[in-house]
């Protein structure tokens, strides 16, 4: 069905691995309700607002570091999610 794609294993891991954080960050919310602060984004923002805006800055982060340079894509990936992290704990 999918065969025109050719990452359609690793498409399939991004999705699941955006509707399994999903699940747990609804799981999460229910059991601890998310408190607003802020971070050094300056905005106020809770943990599922700060998870949003480091998945649209990773994606952000992978797209650049495709059109600027030749380097791993494993490179790429640490450095998002070390961006996804740094968001998420101190934005």
């Amino acid at each position: 069905m999918f065969d025109w794609m050719l990452w359609t294993t690793p498409t399939a891991l991004v999705f699941a691995g955006i509707a399994a954080l999903l699940l747990i960050m609804g799981v999460w919310a229910r059991l601890s309700p998310p408190i607003a602060r802020r971070g050094f984004l300056r905005i106020e923002t809770d943990r599922g607002d700060r998870l949003y805006i480091g998945l649209i800055s990773a994606a952000a982060f992978l797209v650049l570091w495709i059109a600027v340079t030749d380097l791993s894509m494993l490179l790429a990936l640490g450095g998002a999610l070390v961006l996804i992290v740094v968001i998420g704990r101190w934005g």
